[in-house]
């Protein structure tokens, strides 16, 4: 065959039907992830610390799996649509990063592994027959975001201990976590002699109605509830708690990094790396049912000084001390 007639050849072999869907198919071979979280993409510590376990795993994103990324931004009500999707695409895992959210994957299916990050006992949610055996398609990490709530209630006391009646903020869309936090601040706070004042705020607007009210009924602090769409807003939070001049606890580093006073909790960036670990796991073919749920074992408890000295509070030495980390 002469030269030119092979390379003519080829040409109208790329022009054929037949490569478009062999392209077609090398795509469709690569594994798809869709990433669930109730806050918003400024997480981004967070998305980088799942591929950061994916990679651990043998995983890399747009070589050999594909990652979904999907940020509710507070808005549940797009959860049941979003899950059917995933569902009826039959992506090869569910990462559920929110109480909320891996309860609606378990409702929207049975049979696609789930890979949680919850803040609760999963148990007790329903999504595992137990920490040891999870049983079903469902497994992940608790990071105990309810578990640390007396433990943060009392370092804010430690923090500003002429307070007295103390605000807690929650997120009533998330019921799991609200009730519980509730409960345990109330309980908490009685056992420490403080006076709690429930607020509920679901939107952004909310969370500035919720401040306006903390400005005429003047709490001595404020405790803000473990939530991902809270977390999500840590620039809203600092700035109106600044302004309003009133000490805030927060459950995780976000909006103590962005300007907020003091957080306790645990190290949810990690949490959010073991996750990628056990989603390419079970890429690799590992069954939710056989894999353990892991509980978090790193906290931190973070401080911001200039913080502190706008609100013209004195960190005492023996709590500076005791500080995973101070933001200067």
């Amino acid at each position: 065959m002469r030269r030119r007639e092979f390379i003519a050849g080829l040409g109208a072999a790329a022009s054929s039907p037949i490569w478009p869907l062999v392209a077609g198919a090398q795509q469709m071979a690569l594994p798809v992830v869709g990433f669930v979280n109730n806050g918003a993409d400024v997480f981004a510590d967070r998305a980088r610390a799942f591929r950061k376990g994916l990679s651990e795993a043998g995983y890399v994103e747009g070589q050999n799996v594909t990652v979904e990324y999907h940020w509710l931004e507070g808005q549940y009500a797009r959860l049941p649509a979003l899950m059917a999707d995933l569902v009826r695409r039959r992506v090869a895992v569910i990462v559920a990063d929110d109480n909320v959210v891996a309860l609606g994957a378990k409702a929207a299916t049975a049979t696609i592994p789930i890979v949680f990050g919850v803040g609760q006992d999963p148990v007790k949610l329903g999504l595992v027959a137990s920490l040891a055996r999870p049983g079903g398609n469902a497994t992940g990490i608790n990071f105990f975001t309810q578990e640390a709530v007396a433990k943060r209630l009392g370092l804010l006391q430690l923090l500003v201990p002429k307070a007295v009646r103390v605000a807690a903020l929650v997120n009533p869309t998330n019921p799991a976590a609200a009730e519980t936090t509730l409960r345990d601040v109330r309980e908490a706070a009685r056992a420490i002699g403080l006076q709690i004042h429930v607020l509920n705020a679901t939107t952004i607007s909310e969370i500035d109605a919720a401040f306006a009210s903390l400005a005429r009924e003047r709490p001595d602090a404020l405790f803000v509830g473990p939530d991902l769409f809270f977390a999500s807003r840590g620039v809203q939070f600092a700035a109106l708690a600044a302004r309003d001049k009133i000490p805030a606890a927060y459950p995780s580093r976000d909006i103590v990094a962005a300007g907020g006073l003091m957080s306790y909790g645990a190290d949810i960036v990690d949490a959010n790396r073991q996750v990628g670990v056990y989603t390419g796991s079970i890429l690799k073919g590992a069954k939710p049912a056989d894999l353990p749920v892991v509980q978090s074992t790193k906290f931190e408890f973070v401080i911001n000084m200039q913080t502190a000295r706008v609100l013209g509070i004195e960190v005492p030495p023996n709590l500076l001390a005791l500080a995973d980390e101070v933001i200067e």
